[in-house]
């Protein structure tokens, strides 16, 4: 009788982190989080300042008061304030970043993918125009060769 043994769960662990995506995953948030830096210190280098220089620079202090009197700020703030200006400010961040990311690096891989599959296309193409022409001259040897044959059968024999 044979014995059917299920893997270990380490053996099923192992078999789970060592499978492509779960690694693809690993190394696309540690790259993710590396490019964080990069998209934040764009924001706040160049981003900020050209906003900063029609407005101001930190939104969070724009507010509405909807039920008042409202006064003070932090702890000691009384009455019911909206703060529109933080989340205008998370959606401008939002957007700014979404920019940034799209325009220095979705965009321009894109490109670069489509010219690789454009290259590969073509080479695919000229490789197939080169067996069908290696077929075609094939046929063609045979097709003379056949008819040598055919010649030489045809001819009274000396």
């Amino acid at each position: 009788m044979s014995e059917n043994k299920e893997p270990s769960v380490w053996q099923g662990f192992k078999a789970f982190l060592m499978r492509g995506n779960v690694v693809d995953l690993a190394v696309a948030v540690v790259i993710g989080a590396a490019f964080t830096n990069i998209v934040n210190s764009v924001v706040k280098g160049i981003i900020n300042p050209l906003v900063g220089a029609f407005g101001t620079k930190n939104l969070d202090s724009y507010s509405s008061c909807l039920k008042g009197p409202c006064t003070g700020t932090g702890d000691s703030a009384t009455g019911v304030r909206i703060l529109w200006g933080s989340v205008l400010g998370a959606t401008l961040t939002f957007l700014i970043t979404a920019a940034v990311v799209y325009f220095l690096m979705v965009l321009p891989m894109s490109k670069y993918l489509a010219r690789q599959e454009a290259r590969r296309k073509a080479k695919e193409g000229t490789a197939e125009v080169m067996e069908v022409t290696e077929l075609e001259v094939l046929k063609e040897i045979r097709d003379a060769l056949v008819a040598q044959r055919a010649a030489g059968q045809d001819r009274p024999e000396r």
